[in-house]
């Protein structure tokens, strides 16, 4: 396929939920050593009442084998709302709208003994504290510093450094919260895009990434890329990830 027709592919492709498998064979990324997925399964077969903050289109719960009494998904983006109830009420789970960029989040204090949350745009650590059951746990997969640097940079040329998502910001917060901190685990891992219609779906859905992104407006670096994945045979970035575990004192 030419630059154009790899484009023009991406830019038609739908984005609702957050499921990557329309990269499935254009691009990989390597994956955390903990297992997200296993842990979050481990945890709510203990569980008996579960929020998950920032859902997306569920696609983590609906991988749970077990469920706890009860299951809570909440998500900020409209779109991904229908999806995630579709993955989830068929099995008696619940999604409720919540503004991911607001504090205040719109559950009972006390009401959850496990929250969740993978890749959350922004943790409000006293409102996870404040809908803890005293005892009760929260786990997170977040997003590190630096995450997909050499892709921003190839749009936006070089960037100034920043402290934004250091995983030791993200222990300070919860401590001032009133949290206690059980586990912190970090990795750097390697992604690889194997063509320009990759990097083009992948900066739609992830819009951090390239704040503002749009084919027209970053054509000339989209075509420069373009020419290295079909020089070098693909373009490799970096994203980190830390998992951070921690309990409301009982």
């Amino acid at each position: 396929m030419t630059f154009d027709e790899l484009v023009a592919d991406a830019a038609a492709a739908p984005i609702d939920g957050w499921d990557f498998g329309w990269l499935d064979g254009r691009a990989t990324e390597e994956r955390p050593p903990w297992g997200y997925a296993r842990v979050i399964g481990e945890r709510a077969a203990r569980a008996e009442r579960l929020l998950d903050l920032q859902s997306g289109g569920g696609e983590v719960l609906a991988g749970l084998d077990g469920w706890p009494r009860l299951l809570v998904a909440s998500e900020g983006w409209p779109p991904n709302l229908p999806v995630a109830a579709r993955h989830l009420r068929p099995r008696g789970g619940h999604v409720v709208a919540a503004h991911d960029d607001r504090a205040a989040l719109p559950f009972r204090t006390g009401t959850f003994d496990l929250v969740t949350s993978r890749h959350p745009i922004r943790t409000w650590w006293d409102e996870v504290a404040r809908v803890l059951r005293p005892g009760g746990r929260f786990v997170s997969q977040q997003v590190g510093p630096h995450t997909m640097r050499e892709l921003s940079e190839a749009l936006l040329g070089p960037l100034p450094d920043s402290t934004a998502r250091e995983p030791r910001l993200a222990i300070e917060e919860a401590e001032a919260a009133g949290l206690v901190i059980h586990d912190l685990q970090e990795a750097r891992l390697r992604a690889e895009f194997r063509d320009i219609g990759a990097i083009v779906w992948f900066l739609r859905l992830v819009v951090w990434t390239v704040p503002g992104f749009t084919v027209e407006g970053y054509r000339d670096e989209l075509g420069a890329l373009h020419e290295q994945i079909e020089r070098d045979g693909s373009f490799v970035a970096h994203s980190t990830r830390f998992l951070i575990e921690a309990s409301k004192p009982g």
